[in-house]
């Protein structure tokens, strides 16, 4: 278990302690850390707002979790952790918040003027990763307007989850170009940080999952866009559109969300082709340039997610990481092809000023 970073928000990296366990037993030690954070928390006025599961195989795994709705977002998504073990676990800690269920699909987090609702496990059957993504982004923003929230003015993170990325990206891309196109949202307005990555959704008959963010009480004044241009271009150049990562100034802290970054320059070209050390550094140095664009920097960070195509790189990666942030920064490194196949390598991360 990951130490705490912030005293007030609290970001944890739940692993099992040996691979050589059962499934269940992997799975019973991993819901007893977080039933434990939540005990602890309690103690201190603060709620699990937020948890993660990374299951190595959905089909057969989904019956080791309990079928009680918890207080807390839930996203179960099929991603191998490559330590060997069948699951792990991000956990997000708030103190001092009201938590509210307000559908199945979604949590509100009250925090003095501030909610945030995060929505997890969206998710349709369809003929193809297209129509699946536009009736995602439908009931999703049906959801934001039953609160009287829109996807241009509060929508701040998402994560698509995509089986068999390398072919069913396209559809994504295209379905959420023309959902945000309807939204009002442009280069000339802003898009949404976002993470789209290989992972297997929890239903069969699902191509693509999404989780989201959003928040109601924050002025649009307090909601920035990082572009870092000198290392990275606008994704709608190459026919993408999210923002490579958005930091938000809400009355206790500014809170930074960097998108799925990669081994990418400013004019949209992968850099470094097959290698995966230089992949990987130059992804660690772009996003060290977007978190500068936000005033904060590696110390920051609360957590990272790396993501991996090839399982044979997982040790140098891991070499990596340990010696560039030496154990401060909890990270898990997953099984899940990033959208182009020449990337090797993607991270995300949270930072928190």
């Amino acid at each position: 278990m990951a130490s705490p970073i912030s005293s007030r928000d609290k970001y944890y990296i739940l692993r099992v302690s040996s691979s050589s366990l059962s499934a269940q037993e992997q799975f019973n030690e991993i819901l007893s850390q977080i039933r434990v954070l939540n005990q602890m928390s309690r103690l201190s006025s603060s709620s699990i707002v937020f948890v993660r599961l990374f299951i190595s195989d959905v089909a057969n795994q989904l019956q080791y979790l309990p079928e009680d709705q918890p207080d807390y977002a839930l996203s179960i998504i099929g991603q191998a952790p490559l330590d060997g073990t069948k699951v792990a676990a991000l956990v997000y800690i708030m103190q001092g918040v009201t938590v509210n269920r307000v559908t199945d699909n979604t949590v509100a987090v009250t925090d003095g003027g501030v909610t945030h609702y995060w929505t997890t496990q969206v998710q349709f059957s369809g003929q193809n990763s297209h129509e699946q993504t536009v009736s995602i982004f439908n009931d999703y923003i049906a959801g934001l307007q039953s609160c009287n929230m829109s996807l241009l003015n509060n929508c701040i993170r998402t994560w698509f989850f995509v089986h068999d990325v390398d072919h069913n990206y396209l559809g994504v891309v295209n379905g959420r170009n023309e959902k945000f196109a309807e939204q009002g949202l442009s280069t000339d307005t802003h898009f949404i940080a976002s993470t789209g990555i290989g992972g297997e959704p929890t239903l069969p008959s699902s191509l693509v999952q999404m989780d989201a963010y959003a928040v109601d009480g924050v002025p649009s004044s307090d909601v920035h866009y990082l572009y870092a241009k000198s290392h990275l271009n606008c994704t709608a150049e190459y026919g993408v559109s999210f923002e490579r990562g958005t930091y938000v100034d809400y009355p206790d802290s500014r809170r930074v969300f960097i998108s799925g970054t990669a081994s990418i320059d400013n004019r949209g070209r992968v850099l470094y082709e097959g290698d995966i050390i230089a992949q990987t550094e130059r992804a660690l140095e772009n996003i060290e340039v977007l978190l500068a664009e936000a005033q904060t920097d590696f110390s920051n960070v609360q957590y990272l997610l790396v993501y991996l195509r090839d399982v044979a790189d997982y040790a140098i990666v891991k070499e990596q990481l340990i010696k560039r942030f030496n154990d401060t920064i909890p990270f898990v490194i997953l099984q899940a092809p990033v959208c182009r196949p020449k990337w090797l390598i993607e991270m995300e991360c949270v930072a928190i000023r």
